[in-house]
């Protein structure tokens, strides 16, 4: 069987030896050996427990990347793959919601899909019920200056125009791709005119990464295949 010390798996997957360390310390590879002098050694299972946590990095949060790690270890492949299909169900959701909120942008209504009830004007919890979000995210994004309530005269609470839910619902999306305060707001101020060009092209690149991200779950899920063959 052919042995491999820390650094050479350091420098083959351009980590640090702490890195490894600290996999092997979260329960995310095989039991690793060690020679008659007490030094770490790896096998081919233990290079491709690595290669395989490396690139399921890249596609899949964190989280469930170990979980996948530790379910393969403790001899449970199935429940590892359902975990990594459950996530990319999710990213195919979160696809389908920005092709949505495409079309509501274009035609200024709001798509049946979203499977929410609404009314005009609504408050902060149907508003966040219908974007998926936290009212706290409404909240600060108020602050911020990116949209506006009014207060219902009878008891003081916030209160969102449809107007302001399309915005919501931008701001939800786009999120992870439009980092920084004036550029969302300079988007935004594009709903309220007929020129979404700029608008659409931040949706058309946040379904590029995306559809990145859905390449990189492919490779991990590959790896993740090799990986069993070996255990």
């Amino acid at each position: 069987m052919e042995k491999y010390t820390p650094n050479q798996i350091a420098a083959m997957l351009q980590v640090s030896t702490t890195t490894l360390r600290r996999y092997e310390e979260q329960d995310l590879i095989p039991v690793v050996p060690r020679t008659p002098s007490n030094h770490r050694y790896y096998g081919e299972v233990h290079v491709q427990a690595f290669t395989t946590i490396r690139v399921l990095l890249q596609g899949y949060d964190i989280p469930v990347a170990y979980e996948v790690m530790r379910s393969m270890k403790q001899g449970q492949p199935e429940q590892a793959l359902w975990r990594i299909n459950e996530q990319q169900y999710q990213i195919h959701l979160e696809k389908k919601r920005m092709e949505d909120i495409l079309t509501m942008i274009r035609h200024t209504v709001i798509p049946t899909t979203l499977n929410a009830k609404w009314k005009e004007p609504m408050n902060i919890g149907e508003a966040a019920a219908i974007a998926g979000v936290r009212t706290s995210a409404i909240r600060h994004w108020e602050v911020e200056g990116l949209i506006r309530s009014e207060r219902n005269p009878e008891n003081g609470f916030r209160m969102f125009s449809l107007t302001e839910l399309r915005k919501i619902l931008v701001i939800s999306s786009l999120r992870k791709t439009v980092y920084y305060i004036d550029n969302m707001r300079s988007l935004l101020s594009t709903l309220d005119t007929q020129d979404h060009q700029e608008i659409e092209r931040s949706f058309q690149y946040a379904l590029e990464k995306l559809n990145t991200r859905l390449m990189l779950q492919c490779e991990g899920i590959a790896e993740v295949m090799k990986y069993m063959k070996l255990l």
